[in-house]
């Protein structure tokens, strides 16, 4: 009893501490300012230092985080909002001094820009040269004309900001994304109703012999060879319904069951590095590279990506065995049930097959794998196979957890919070193995709440204009620093937000925020510092 009071009280002060370091979160970007950064910027980085408190610490559950994210985006970022719906530009008149100098309130300058304005919640910036600051500021422009409008107050809330309609943030619960969620929910429900699972279990994991620790690592690497070639959602997905039923005959205490389940989701992540097709970051890369005249080939991809593959799933494997030891010394398979031949298992069977072979040729059909998960979700019920007693059994609570992960990028993104935390490291004062550390950390980072494609997307261009400007050096190749934020992009994995798959693996209700954070640590560090022995030692013999 007194053991249990003392865990009660623990517990209860965690929360409270939870709460007010994300409450604090919230509000210190509000009572700050940051140079450069929009004022719906600070909201956006209000907001994402409280979803990230409240996800690693969780005083609340964490798919009530995604919610809130999605409250506070709709109430202080959309066009529809309190602070936006009312919203216009206050003007002023510049008053002539004389020829191309002209008078303006302090507050209309700031970083020696104004802003001209064209509309009642639009401006052009335009660059001044500020002579001095007396009762007002004294400027001289040669573009300023008698007539012209200017907007009164720099940091103004529409300053840096278009707002977008609250439906953007809704919609994020109907995503490509979260489509392909459902679809590997059905599947994976439906898989399980009629014992698809466990025989599916039996026909991958015999190979693989009885001991607990080489079973995992039988589906780890059964799941990163199928990761590689289609989406790491899909796999995750249709993988979990493998992983699940083995899970359901051990005993609760086991550690067994967390490194299980864990397993999946790490293995999907770590093998879409290994083909240019694996995971959107690597087309990045491939994209940017190809557009500078250094194409990679698709086998001289997964010659420089094999060998790390390999490594990080070894790391995580081994990993996981010293945090998540099996109690258990060897497992049978109680996997007997033979394959059910009625007419509804026969429909789940046919649109099974199909949405895989779907999702793995995805490359040569073009259609986008959540365009391929509507399959399941409307054959499924359409069939029968799914009863609305099926469907209402779903993990639904993980699909808003997703959402608010997806809804974050796009207000960090919008808001120029992304571009701010990016823009303001000096790239250019780091030597070059320093450099590529600093790209990888924050590639590594920002994709542990971003989109690894967003963050991709904002890095790549980077490291191009650096190389193409010279500001880096003659020592700087943009190849190995694409290959590095790259793969620190793959490599993200500390929350149940940070990749879908880490999501999937999460509404099994097997594991936690805590032990998610454990391994993807020890990925993402040790990942890193591969990444930088290798474009020092292994990848300039290869692509130099």
């Amino acid at each position: 009893m007194l053991k249990k009071r003392i865990r009660r009280v623990g517990g209860n002060r965690k929360v409270i501490l939870g709460l007010l370091l994300g409450l604090a979160g919230f509000c210190l970007p509000l009572l700050m300012h940051f140079e450069g950064l929009s004022m719906a910027g600070h909201f956006a980085m209000g907001i994402f230092l409280m979803a990230a408190v409240f996800w690693m610490l969780e005083p609340i559950p964490i798919y009530s985080t995604s919610m809130l994210v999605i409250f506070l985006q709709v109430i202080f970022l959309s066009s529809q909002g309190p602070f936006y719906s009312s919203a216009e530009l206050p003007e002023v008149s510049p008053e002539a001094v004389e020829e191309h100098v002209w008078a303006l309130p302090h507050s209309a300058i700031e970083n020696d820009t104004l802003y001209l304005k064209t509309g009642e919640k639009s401006y052009e910036s335009l660059k001044v040269e500020v002579l001095e600051r007396n009762e007002k500021t004294l400027i001289r422009s040669e573009v300023l004309r008698e007539g012209h409008v200017v907007v009164k107050e720099a940091r103004h809330r529409l300053i840096g900001y278009s707002p977008v309609s609250y439906t953007e943030f809704f919609g994020t619960l109907a995503s490509p994304i979260i489509i392909l969620f459902l679809g590997g929910f059905m599947l994976a429900a439906a898989a399980v109703k009629y014992n698809l699972d466990k025989n599916l279990t039996n026909v991958l994991l015999k190979p693989f012999g009885r001991k607990p620790i080489f079973i995992v690592l039988g589906l780890m690497m059964v799941t990163a060879v199928l990761s590689a070639f289609m989406s790491n959602t899909a796999t995750t997905a249709m993988m979990m319904t493998v992983a699940i039923p083995i899970t359901m005959q051990v005993s609760q205490e086991d550690k067994f069951r967390i490194m299980l389940a864990l397993a999946i989701p790490i293995s999907a992540n770590i093998g879409g590095m290994a083909t240019p097709i694996g995971t959107p970051p690597n087309a990045i890369v491939i994209a940017a590279l190809n557009q500078q005249g250094m194409p990679i080939e698709f086998g001289t991809w997964m010659l420089i990506m094999l060998p790390a593959v390999l490594f990080l799933l070894l790391v995580a494997w081994g990993t996981m065995r010293l945090l998540y030891p099996p109690s258990l010394k060897s497992f049978t398979l109680d996997l007997e049930a033979s394959f059910n031949k009625n007419t509804k298992a026969i429909m789940l069977y046919v649109i099974f097959g199909f949405t895989v072979l779907l999702w793995i040729t995805e490359a040569s059909h073009g259609i986008p794998s959540g365009m391929v998960a509507f399959l399941p979700i409307a054959g499924l019920t359409v069939t029968s196979v799914l009863k609305k007693e099926d469907i209402r059994a779903l993990p639904w609570e993980v699909l808003w957890l997703v959402a608010g992960g997806i809804a974050l990028g796009i207000s960090m993104e919008k808001t120029g919070l992304a571009v701010y935390m990016v823009s303001s490291i000096g790239w250019d004062m780091f030597p070059q193995i320093l450099l590529l550390l600093v790209f990888g950390l924050v590639a590594w980072m920002l994709s542990n709440f971003l989109s690894n494609t967003v963050t991709a997307t904002l890095l790549i261009p980077l490291a191009v204009s650096m190389a193409t400007s010279g500001i880096a050096g003659e020592g700087f190749s943009l190849i190995i620093t694409a290959l590095v934020i790259g793969s620190a992009c793959n490599i993200a994995m500390l929350l149940p937000i940070s990749t879908p798959p880490n999501a999937i693996a999460m509404s099994t209700g097997f594991i936690r925020t805590a032990d998610m954070l454990k391994v993807g640590l020890v990925v993402g560090l040790l990942g890193l510092l591969l990444a930088l022995f290798f474009s020092t030692v292994y990848w300039p013999l290869i692509v130099s």
